[in-house]
């Protein structure tokens, strides 16, 4: 232990060791020492030693090191050491203050320890592992040290971290202690490992890392939160920029609304903290990632359509009209707004409905714009300024047209000032960037446009009292002759470039004034600086718009006579030369990037996002327009000719198609109802069948039940005194059941008609040859219509009878009881069974009828194998045989009606009989009816 005292402080005889040697013997007692105390303390000199000596603790240590981590995991107090140790002397101090080239050592060091420490992937897992231990002194040291990993040797530990069995998992879990100090240093491990890397970014997103960042954020203050807040940002911004599938994943989880609260700031904007300023400003970044124009159109749009239906577009805007807002947050709030409202026409919308909170109230556009054109305000306020401009009139016709339309006589109000207003007087000022950004701004006005440029034409100048007006595009070529400065030059070509370009009327205006074409030749064929290359370039491109969309309409500026001019004065090969000045630029290709206007200087402001596209779609075209001679110009326009009738004709197609395409849904719903009306069918008919199956049940009881009735009536024939009411009651319900029977003989025939349709139905797609068979069919058809009808009439005549025999059994029944009279009339028991004799043939004569008509129907079936009788004339029989099912079934019921007035009928001859003393069985036994006759015949003889 003396040796561990002279280590740490104490007072030792003899030669003090130096470090090395110190560290060499630290280093043998960890890898020799037994016991876990003498290991202990060997690892905690270490670590004090290892800021001192961090280059002789690293090369001697760290393997002792790691393999206490790895063999020592029962005791936090030794692993806590460890790590700190390993911690020291990975990690590049950066808060002493150092010279450059010792720095320059320092990170040099920190980079070699950290490339030994990851060659075996081992060592991170291990680390990985012990982040898993709650211990504070092992779980915070841990993710320092994997921290400085990250930061020293980023992509090779996030290799193997992304490989590890719940390896980032475990690193979510931080966010989750409730120890601040672990949960804000995790943080800071987690935005080192999300950097760069897509595929850790998915991860740490689906394991629901945003909604526990906004937890904390909410926490923690939001805008007014401290440095973890700040942290929070980072993390959310390394998650979702440059990464779609994160984007889409935080949209629909409903997040952009929970950023809503962050941009609530109250009425006193004096207590503006530098913390509160940065915090605000990654939200607003946040904010704009989301709405990024190089992301995808579509998801762009969801965002944007999110953040105004949720508040965060008013939200923004009322920072934006806000007071003592700090100019760097309300430069990136205009920027912000800029992109939440481009190419979104709602947003666009309600834009250009906030008003400042100004007396008398002024549109929010007029606001800003007052501050591009003032050169007082600063140089990056006045480019987001004009980037928000843009982003109003992108892909916003509506809203150029209003600009537009301030400038037109007809709408200008004097009282009040407005956007065009202000364009022109920054258009004409002194100072060369406002009349870059007014150029710009009107140019934006007119971009894809054909109606605006040709309404800018009427625009109207007043310059000086006592001379008339002039035209602003006169006005332009004016101010361009008077050789201005290159900032106001370049602006006002570009603008008259946009307005010209794809416009034959603004081209023909143009070339109307006789000095702008000798002006422009003038330009371009000069020998001028390096810096009015890039004038002569634009010149260039001004006078190829006028030859390409020339419409020949000035006899002394036609095509072939500029395109002359310009081999005369310039000659075609310097005219592409100078037209190819453009793209050479350096700016152009900066301002081609992205559409917000970043510049460092004002003087480099020279290029619009917009324009660098106008000028790659032209010229090529130019180019080729300026070396066609006129033969070759004809061809094209015979071509072109050509191509516009074969448009015409493919136009007439495809609105053909579209109306056999409308005809086709249109029969293809008619299928579907046909469909759905014979499911419906079927159901009917399997109903009917259900039916039938019932009366058959039925009939079969009461057939069992007559039959005892009439065993009953032959045993008491000779002894009963009414035996004719008995006789004939029996010989009704007899007459019922037979015409019951019939009836489901009718309905069975009813049934195999209705198949007969169904085997129709299914014939129809087959209806495309042949035609000898469909006379055939119909006439089967109007056989079986003439079956159906005499059976009707058959139907009818029974019910007459069955009437008739009920009349006349009521009529026998009060005759007996009047005059109590045993007779029994011949004639009329003759007439009866000879009634009943032709019903029973007449029966056999329909089941006859039904077994033919199921074998002539097999017969048709295989005929109509071969059937191709059109779909018009089906749907007509289809329709005929539906109203034969309807009557049948209209039969039926009335069948059914008069079979309960029948039995109504004999439950009142029941209760005649037992009012006159007949003992009458409810179950239609008669077996002890004749006892109940003798005693009413000697009540009679007593009478």
């Amino acid at each position: 232990m003396n040796f561990f005292r002279g280590v740490m402080g104490g007072q030792a005889a003899g030669p003090q060791p130096s470090g090395a040697e110190t560290i060499h013997k630290l280093c043998d007692r960890v890898a020799s020492s037994t016991l876990l105390e003498d290991r202990r303390d060997a690892v905690r000199a270490l670590k004090s030693l290892s800021k001192k000596y961090r280059l002789e603790v690293g090369t001697q240590a760290m393997d002792h090191l790691i393999n206490i981590l790895q063999t020592d995991r029962s005791d936090s107090e030794i692993l806590g050491y460890a790590l700190d140790t390993l911690y020291n002397i990975l990690c590049n101090d950066e808060e002493e203050e150092q010279d450059e080239t010792a720095q320059k050592q320092s990170d040099d060091l920190g980079a070699q320890f950290t490339d030994q420490f990851v060659q075996d992937p081992e060592h991170v897992t291990l680390l990985l592992t012990l982040l898993e231990e709650f211990d504070f002194h092992v779980r915070w040291p841990g993710v320092k040290l994997l921290t400085v990993l990250l930061k020293n040797q980023g992509v090779p530990v996030q290799g193997i971290i992304l490989v590890s069995p719940m390896g980032v998992s475990r690193l979510m879990d931080l966010l989750a202690d409730s120890r601040e100090v672990i949960r804000n240093d995790g943080l800071l491990l987690l935005q080192q490992l999300t950097k760069s890397n897509a595929a850790i970014q998915k991860i740490v997103a689906f394991e629901n890392a945003f909604e526990r960042l906004l937890d904390i954020i909410t926490e923690e203050g939001s805008s007014d939160g401290g440095i973890v807040v700040e942290d929070c940002l980072l993390l959310l911004l390394n998650l979702l920029k440059n990464n779609s599938s994160n984007q889409n994943f935080f949209k629909e989880g409903s997040y952009i609304q929970r950023m809503k609260p962050w941009f609530e700031i109250g009425d006193d904007n004096s207590g503006w903290s530098a913390q509160k300023v940065t915090n605000l400003h990654l939200m607003l970044q946040l904010v704009r990632v989301m709405v990024s124009p190089v992301n995808s159109p579509g998801a762009t749009a969801s965002c944007q359509k999110s953040m105004y239906q949720c508040g965060l577009l008013q939200q923004l805007c009322t920072i934006l009209m806000a007071t003592g807002v700090p100019a760097d947050i309300l430069t990136e709030t205009i920027n912000t707004v800029s992109e939440v409202i481009r190419g979104s026409q709602v947003n666009q919308d309600y834009f250009a409905s906030v008003n400042a909170p100004s007396n008398p109230p002024r549109p929010a556009i007029v606001v800003l714009l007052m501050s591009m054109v003032n050169e007082r305000q600063p140089f990056v306020l006045r480019c987001a300024v004009l980037y928000c401009f843009q982003c109003f009139l992108y892909k916003n016709q509506k809203g150029q047209g209003e600009i537009v339309a301030t400038l037109l006589p007809s709408t200008i109000d004097a009282n009040s000032i407005s956007a065009g207003q202000l364009l022109c007087g920054g258009l004409f000022s002194v100072d060369s960037l406002s009349n870059w950004c007014a150029a710009v701004a009107l140019a934006h006005s007119l971009q894809d446009n054909l109606t605006q440029k040709e309404q800018l034409l009427r625009v109207q100048l007043a310059t000086s009292l006592g001379k008339p007006p002039v035209s602003l595009l006169q006005q332009c070529t004016n101010i361009l002759s008077q050789g201005s400065k290159v900032q106001t030059r370049v602006g006002l070509l570009m603008l008259l470039c946009t307005w010209i370009n794809n416009c034959p009327i603004a081209v023909t205006h143009f070339l109307h004034n006789q000095e702008n074409v000798p002006f422009l030749t003038a330009q371009i064929s000069e020998n001028l600086g390096e810096d009015e290359r890039l004038v002569q370039g634009l010149c260039a491109l001004l006078l190829g718009i006028c030859i390409y969309y020339n419409d020949n309409s000035l006899e002394n500026y036609t095509k072939d006579k500029l395109k002359q001019l310009i081999e005369k004065r310039i000659g075609k090969e310097n005219f592409v030369e100078k037209l190819g000045f453009i793209t050479k630029h350096e700016l152009y290709s900066r301002a081609a990037q992205k559409p917000q206007p970043v510049f460092p200087s004002p003087e480099q402001m020279l290029f619009d996002h917009e324009f660098t596209k106008l000028v790659k779609e032209l010229e090529g075209v130019i180019t080729k327009a300026v070396h066609k001679s006129n033969e070759e110009e004809k061809k094209e326009e015979e071509v072109k000719k050509t191509l516009e009738q074969h448009d015409n004709i493919v136009t007439q197609y495809k609105e053909l198609i579209r109306e056999q395409d409308a005809q086709i849904q249109e029969l293809k719903e008619q299928v579907a109802s046909s469909l759905s009306q014979n499911e419906q069918m079927q159901t009917t008919v399997t109903q009917q069948l259900s039916q039938i199956q019932q009366h058959k049940d039925q009939y079969n009881i009461l057939k069992l039940k007559l039959g005892k009735e009439s065993h009953s009536s032959s045993q008491g024939e000779g002894s009963q005194v009414n035996g004719l009411q008995t006789e004939e009651l029996t010989q009704l319900r007899e007459e019922l059941e037979e015409l019951r029977k019939q009836q489901a003989l009718l309905q069975t025939q009813l049934s195999d008609k209705d198949a007969l349709i169904d085997a129709l139905k299914s014939d129809t797609a087959e209806s495309s040859e042949g035609g000898s068979a469909d006379t055939e069919l119909l006439k089967e058809l109007e056989g079986l219509r003439s079956q159906v009808q005499y059976q009707s009439a058959e139907i009818n005549q029974m019910k007459a009878e069955r009437q008739e025999l009920l009349r006349r059994a009521e009529a026998g029944s009060s005759e007996a009881l009047s005059s109590g009279d045993g007779s029994v009339d011949a004639a009329k028991m003759a007439e009866v069974e000879s009634r009943l004799a032709a019903q029973t043939t007449e029966a056999e004569r329909l089941k006859e009828e039904a077994k033919s008509l199921s074998e002539s129907r097999a017969e048709m079936e295989q005929q109509l194998a071969a059937a191709t009788s059109t779909v018009a004339i089906l749907q007509t029989e289809k329709a005929k045989l539906q109203t034969e099912v309807q009557d049948s079934k209209k039969e039926q019921d009335d069948l059914l009606m008069l079979l309960a007035d029948q039995d109504q009928k004999i439950h009142n001859l029941k209760k005649k009989l037992k009012d006159l003393g007949e003992t009458v069985d409810d179950e239609d036994d008669l077996d002890g009816r004749d006892q109940t006759d003798e005693d009413y015949d000697e009540d009679e003889d007593e009478d």
